[in-house]
This record gives C-alpha cells, sequence and structure tokens, in this order.
C-alpha cells in the first residue's frame, strides 16, 4: 500500500513539473512583451506579437506603447495545446505557439460577461 502512494505521488510531482514546464514559455514571452510595451520598446514588443497582431495595428512600434500595457502579477496561466492565455491583474493576454515559439495574438484583454474578451490589440 505504502509502495501505491509513493507511485501516485511521484506521478502527481512529474505531472506538475510538466505543466510548470510548459508554462513557463508562456510566462516568459508575456512578461518579455509588457515589459518592452512599458518601456516603451515598441520594435522588441512587435517582434512578440504574432504577425497578424502586428498587422492589426498601422504603425505597431508607436501604437503599442501608446497602449497602456505594463508589467503585471501573474494570476493564472491555461495552455490547451497551441494556445494559452495569461491572466494578469488588470489584463489578460492570449498566445499562439508558432514554429519560432510562443507569439501575442491579443493584448490589453478584459473580459466581458457572456461575451468574448474585448482587447486592445488582436489578431
Amino acid at each position: 500500500m505504502a509502495v501505491r502512494a509513493m507511485v501516485v505521488v511521484c506521478l502527481a510531482l512529474i505531472a506538475a513539473g510538466c505543466a510548470s514546464a510548459e508554462k513557463d514559455p508562456v510566462v516568459s514571452t508575456a512578461e518579455r512583451f509588457l515589459s518592452a510595451a512599458g518601456q516603451g520598446q515598441g520594435g522588441p514588443a512587435c517582434r512578440l506579437l504574432s504577425p497578424k497582431a502586428a498587422r492589426s495595428l498601422d504603425d505597431c512600434e508607436k501604437q503599442i506603447v501608446s497602449v497602456g500595457l505594463r508589467p503585471a502579477a501573474v494570476r493564472g496561466v491555461d495552455v490547451w495545446g497551441d494556445e494559452a492565455r495569461v491572466r494578469l491583474d488588470g489584463d489578460t493576454l492570449f498566445l499562439h505557439r508558432f514554429s519560432e515559439g510562443w507569439r501575442i495574438r491579443a493584448a490589453g484583454c478584459a473580459p466581458r460577461p457572456g461575451e468574448p474578451y474585448e482587447c486592445e490589440v488582436e489578431a
């Protein structure tokens, strides 16, 4: 019985480690993006957007810093295959995994009860 309990605990720890490893690149991309945008570094922020999200802005490097995006505490991360959501204090980001890594699909998003999120930047 004790061996079975140890196996269950070990499997749970392994699963938690995998889930954490899956979320780390998502959180890292979100934090780098918000840091660049918050510091007025439009170029680096735009390079972390998905191509479609970057094209949605007339002048990405200028507009992305005027949206008011700022680093904030991460409150939750959800990953579904190649899609992810990062919930922060006062903001939500949506990401997609491309061959070159995770990119921001939508930022400055606020939930609306019974409706899709409303986002300042989105693909």
